[in-house]
């Protein structure tokens, strides 16, 4: 009788035990984030957790619950190989996500934390979508791949499920052929609250305008490869926009000025084609003949943006057909191209910033000892930019280096030959995820072995 009594209680015991080992393991399955880094920006206002219910394949999706408006992303640190492309993908579900602010970029989406690169984004309630995030390493060894629920730009709230996250590397177009798309708007027809005032704007090209505008990308192409001596080759696209401008980013610095994502549905349409290294958008905010005029603060070039991964400039028309700012003239204005020359040249500094090339800023000529030109404008500070040919007080020649004009923007295209990488490989059954679990309490020891380590070999008052 005692020893059926030791052995109906081993059993117990190892019922229990395994009863015990269950719920741990269910509650580790629920929290275990594989070596990501959960963050939010408002605490307490995310929850996160793995989802065995909602999934789009085997495994558990993750799961980003903003109770009220945030910004919540789970993230990884992966290594990359400079300039090389790098494309991310992944399910994505959502239930009910609303941005704090309308039309603005943000949502469910993929992310390099602390940048403005991401990919496009998922709201409102949605089953399983696929999202792709293209970017470049540049000069980067490592960058923080992460799967985000909100944005710079707006906080969001509701749910979002990630799944059957990939990465691929690429290879990088390193020739010089560039390719540009000018969008010209027929119409920028928005309603703007100028002052504490509700306005309305009702803006159109003109004849003339169209006109200017093809003649002066043209007139850029030729002058980009005359001024880089050859350094770049360009090719171009025009095409006249009819769906109207209907919304209007505004910062103090600028006024108002048409962001990436006042146009998104037009941009995505041509973005998805994988095709353009550099995006010109020209339309008018003014009219002289109405004394109609949307306030901007003294620019008719505008550059610097990027779309999806992609340079982006505003061009605007002045406010009357007798302006001869897009006009050849002997006489006046032998550089009608200028500002499409001078908001591209904004997108190659940028770049050559990220790659870590040092460079003088575009605007800074002066420093230099040039001067704006009656005639010309600024061509010959252009031209000796983009060679290299700047001679700075230390008597150094500096520009642009050559091997920026091969640096562009990473597209679908990069990804015809790709391969595949298991950063963000899942574990595929319990003995991987045992076994992951081992290497996170080996690093654990580690780290606490090496900081006794280091505390042993503090000198104190050294």
């Amino acid at each position: 009788m005692q020893k059926t009594s030791k052995i109906i209680g081993k059993i117990l015991s190892i019922i229990i035990s395994l009863v015990l080992i269950f719920i741990a393991y269910k509650i580790y399955s629920l929290n275990n984030f594989n070596e990501y880094i959960r963050a939010e920006y408002n605490s307490g206002l995310s929850n996160f957790s793995r989802d065995s219910r909602i999934k789009y394949s085997k495994t558990d999706s993750y799961k980003i619950e903003n109770t009220d408006y945030n910004d919540a992303m789970f993230f990884k640190t992966i290594p990359v190989v400079p300039n090389t492309s790098y494309k991310v993908s992944c399910m994505v579900k959502t239930q009910e996500v609303i941005n704090k602010e309308e039309n603005k970029d943000a949502g469910a989406h993929i992310c390099i934390n602390e940048t403005a690169q991401k990919s496009d984004n998922v709201t409102g309630t949605s089953d399983w979508t696929k999202i792709e995030f293209i970017f470049n390493s540049k000069n980067r060894e490592e960058v923080q791949i992460g799967f985000r629920l909100g944005g710079n730009y707006s906080n969001s709230k509701g749910t979002a499920w990630f799944s059957d996250i990939t990465i691929q590397a690429g290879i990088s177009n390193e020739t010089n052929n560039w390719n540009f798309l000018c969008l010209l708007f027929d119409e920028t027809k928005v309603d703007l609250n100028i002052n504490g005032t509700n306005k309305s704007f009702d803006l159109n090209l003109t004849t003339s305008d169209i006109y200017d505008m093809k003649l002066c990308i043209d007139r850029f192409k030729s002058s980009m490869q005359e001024m880089s001596k050859g350094k770049m080759k360009i090719k171009y696209d025009v095409v006249e926009v009819q769906k109207p401008i209907t919304s209007m980013s505004y910062d103090d610095t600028n006024g108002y000025y048409v962001a990436p994502y006042d146009i998104k549905d037009v941009l995505d349409e041509y973005i998805k084609e994988g095709k353009y290294d550099h995006i010109f958008i020209a339309f008018r905010t003014g009219d002289i003949n109405s004394k109609n005029e949307i306030p901007v603060n003294d620019w008719i070039g505008l550059g610097s943006m990027e779309y999806r991964n992609i340079g982006f400039s505003n061009i605007r028309l002045p406010n009357s057909d007798s302006n001869y700012i897009y006009k050849y003239d002997e006489r006046i204005n032998t550089f009608p191209e200028e500002v499409f020359v001078h908001e591209f040249l904004h997108t190659l500094e940028r770049n050559a910033e990220e790659y870590g090339y040092d460079r003088p800023e575009l605007h800074s000529y002066e420093n230099y000892g040039y001067k704006n030109q009656n005639k010309e404008g600024l061509k010959q500070w252009y031209t000796d930019y983009t060679n290299k040919q700047i001679r700075s007080s230390k008597n150094e020649l500096v520009g642009l280096p050559e091997e920026i004009f091969t640096k562009k923007p990473s597209k679908t295209t990069d990804f015809e030959y790709s391969r595949n990488l298991d950063h963000f490989k899942e574990p595929e059954n319990i003995m991987e995820e045992l076994n992951g679990i081992l290497k996170k309490i080996v690093n654990l020891f580690n780290i606490i072995g090496n900081g006794s380590k280091n505390l042993e070999n503090t000198t104190v008052g050294a």
